[in-house]
């Protein structure tokens, strides 16, 4: 990053236009800027500021200043503990233990995709200030609907509590315990704690955010610790070395019908489905670019003022120095990206994968057996131990993001769909469903009915995967449509969009394929992988994908054709990987 200590256009007090100075910040911690918002001009109907469509008008403010890396990491690692325990310890040691190193590959363009996708996902809010879900709004008010339905559906049963409750509770060899003349499963009863342990953590700060974050980086620290102990220990550098030759090496190929667990790894070589779209949200909330402005959630009975979280957002004119800090913060927004999330997972995965492919070639267990049952008795017990903990810590990380995550992404859409216009306080509604999907999961925890945790988490998966490849494709058309040319994707990342929504398309259409024709007894749904031989409904299926993506590019290409050199020095804003 650009030196701080001063260039040619300093400002009167000798600080860089472009790039904050140290003593401008006190703290890498969350940052807002009140602002007369009713004051403010608003940014006209032109070329070089967003598309109202069915919003209101954006209003008109400089680009925030450019802080150094370390004051923005914080997102990253939110979601970085949000993937932890799921395709990271779970799903792709399982599948690469089971069908060979080859699908390692399959893992690795999975945390490309995300990369790319994330970053997108944050783009938005980066020049506008609004959350990806005002943005699909202004589209359509029953887009971020309809996400928010299926981010339900996929992440509305307690999973992770239960798996990291399993493993605490195997670990401590809990048994059976009487609650209200009821007994409950020692796994439960510890599920249900972590659940109240979440909810509390809560109601600590007055930025619910900052202790989300603090937690979090908390978490991720030791669950790295630990699997790297746990790799030092066990693992194997020499099988880490043939990744190389993997597809070479292919063991046993994944059966189409696996395709539910397979969708499921890949949307989690990374956070996956509903959770991605947070990152929009958690970087309004630290504050990055126009997102100073926007507003944050405070916790309603912490004693300090409430903030204003404004229903429509800002834009900057294209200007110097506003088109160097978009560069600036489009640059330091991706390392914290990469730096955190993506280096962090394959960090993770690899240790965990070369443990699972060493110990338990060939498994057909399940991945929490895998590790539980297959894995840890043979290592010793002290390698033994670190399983237990490296797994509940992952898990348990895991299900705290995701909490965080529904909470904050559901609130935001009711608020702004219907809450706003009925006078609801925004604080209070994220307080109100914090509260309520916590006790949705004790419940569901409590209840003295067969639950399978592993199973809870592939339904998750699946339907986590089968989000993904809608909302890239509104994602696209809201970016390179909607935004003007300084802030819209450039080619290379367009075409890297299109390659991430042909990407989950793919895995969708066989998911749904298979699922209607082995689970639905419609076998004329039928797919198959090379497409050819699917059935008369199956090339239906492939046919909707084939339009889909052809309709994306269409209107991606044609927009981004369309405002070429409408906006004079958009080039200047080009920044990495634009």
């Amino acid at each position: 990053m650009a030196d701080d200590s001063g260039t040619d256009g300093d400002d009167a007090d000798g600080h860089s236009p472009v790039y904050a100075a140290p003593d401008e910040f006190d703290a890498p911690t969350a940052r807002y800027t009140p602002v007369a918002y009713d004051n403010l001009d608003e940014a006209p109907a032109t070329d070089d500021h967003p598309d109202e469509g069915r919003g209101g008008s954006f209003r008109l403010l400089d680009l925030p200043k450019v802080p150094r890396l370390k004051y923005v990491v914080g997102p990253s690692a939110i979601m970085l503990g949000a993937s932890l325990g799921s395709g990271e310890t779970l799903f792709w040691p399982q599948l690469v233990a089971r069908y060979g190193w080859a699908l390692y590959w399959i893992f690795l363009a999975g945390v490309a995709v995300q990369f790319v996708l994330n970053t997108e996902i944050q783009r938005w809010t980066l020049a506008t200030g609004e959350t990806v879900f005002r943005a699909m709004e202004r589209v359509h008010p029953a887009v971020p609907l309809a996400f928010m339905l299926g981010g339900f559906v996929s992440l509305g049963w307690p999973g992770w509590a239960a798996n990291a409750a399993r493993v605490g509770a195997a670990g401590l060899s809990l048994g059976t315990y009487d609650v209200a003349g009821v007994a409950v499963a020692g796994w439960r009863v510890l599920g249900i704690v972590l659940m109240v342990f979440i909810w509390v953590s809560y109601q600590v700060t007055p930025l619910m955010y900052n202790v989300v974050e603090r937690l979090q980086i908390v978490l991720i620290v030791a669950s790295l610790a630990f699997a790297l102990a746990l790799f030092a220990l066990v693992g194997s550098l020499s099988s880490v070395g043939t990744v190389p030759d993997g597809a070479a090496a292919l063991g046993d190929r994944p059966p189409v019908t696996a395709v539910a667990v397979l969708l499921g790894a890949i949307a989690y070589a990374g956070a996956g489905g509903y959770l991605n779209l947070s990152q929009s949200l958690w970087i309004r909330e630290k504050g990055y670019g126009m997102g100073r402005y926007q507003g944050r959630i405070k916790n309603p009975f912490a004693g300090d003022d409430p903030e204003t979280v404004h229903e429509d957002g800002f834009s900057f004119r294209p200007d110097s120095p506003n088109v160097e800090r978009w560069r600036g913060w489009w640059r330091v927004t991706q390392l914290e990206h990469l730096l955190t999330f993506a280096l962090g997972l394959v960090v993770v995965t690899t240790a965990m994968v070369s443990i699972a492919a060493t110990h338990a070639p060939g498994t057909e267990r399940s991945a929490v057996d895998m590790w539980l049952v297959g894995i840890a008795p043979s290592v010793g017990p002290l390698a033994g131990g670190l399983v237990y903990v490296t797994l509940f810590l992952a898990l348990f990380t895991t299900e705290y993001a995701i909490i965080e995550s529904f909470v904050r992404n559901s609130s935001d859409v009711i608020y702004e769909l219907y809450g706003r216009d009925a006078g609801w306080d925004l604080p209070r509604l994220f307080w109100g469903l914090l509260t309520l999907f916590c006790g949705w999961g004790v419940l569901i925890l409590l209840v003295p009915v067969g639950v399978d945790p592993f199973g809870l988490l592939v339904v998750g998966a699946a339907m986590s995967g089968l989000m993904m490849w809608p909302y890239t494709v509104v994602v696209q058309l809201i970016n390179a449509v909607r935004l003007p040319e300084h802030t819209m994707p450039g080619w290379g990342r367009t075409v890297a969009m299109w390659l991430a929504a042909a990407f989950f398309g793919y895995f969708s259409v066989l998911l749904v394929g298979v699922t209607l024709a082995s689970e639905g007894g419609l076998a004329a749904f039928a797919v198959s992988a090379t497409v050819l031989g699917s059935g008369p409904a199956g090339y239906a299926l492939w046919a909707v994908y084939a339009a889909v993506q052809g309709y994306t590019a269409y209107r991606v290409a044609r927009a981004k054709a369309a405002s070429d050199g409408t906006v004079e020095g958009a080039g200047a804003g080009r920044g990495l990987f634009p």
